[in-house]
């Protein structure tokens, strides 16, 4: 049973517990540069690295006593963060949808666009809308699940749009889109 015992000020503090809501899986949308990179990733784990590690963890469990060895110990915590991983990037990759092609309206802003943006002081930048999982390939993409990204789909060139920042809203015109 517990009891909540008010503080001095009259405030309870908060109930923690270890259960976090599910988070939600990011777009299935990718391109075929981000593709090939998660797929080249899958490659390497479950062709290259995990039977390297496999073979180190079999000679180091032939040396014996296995509460004390640490190439054995360490190597079975790495062997389950790459079967971890390979879970993880067969169930994505079965999902994604590759876009290879543009858009037929190629004067709105859709996934795999380059848009160059003017912001109030007339400073402009260039950003790629790209897939959840690709966007850490070039510091110019934007994840298709920004705030910025979401701010711009659907818009047309010289509309505005404004996105909320921690330091507040900022205000950025289309000045160019590019497939």
């Amino acid at each position: 049973m517990r009891v909540d015992v008010p503080s001095p000020n009259g405030i309870l503090p908060p109930i923690m517990s270890r259960y976090r809501p599910p988070t939600t899986p990011g777009s299935r949308f990718i391109t075929p540069a981000g593709h090939e990179r998660l797929q080249a990733e899958l490659d390497a784990l479950w062709k290259v690295e995990r039977p390297r590690v496999t073979q180190a963890v079999s000679e180091a469990a032939a040396q014996g006593d296995r509460s004390e060895n640490a190439e054995y110990t360490y190597g079975k915590k790495r062997l389950r963060e790459i079967d971890s991983r390979v879970r993880f990037l067969r169930k994505r990759l079965d999902g994604m949808v590759v876009v290879d092609q543009p858009p037929t309206d190629r004067g709105r802003v859709f996934f795999g666009a380059w848009v160059t943006l003017e912001d109030d002081t007339g400073a402009q930048s260039r950003r790629r809308i790209v897939g959840p999982d690709e966007f850490d390939m070039d510091p110019r993409y934007v994840s298709m699940d920004a705030p910025l990204a979401r701010a711009l789909l659907g818009k047309r060139l010289d509309d505005e749009v404004t996105v909320e920042t921690p330091a507040g809203g900022r205000t950025f015109e289309v000045t160019a889109i590019e497939y």
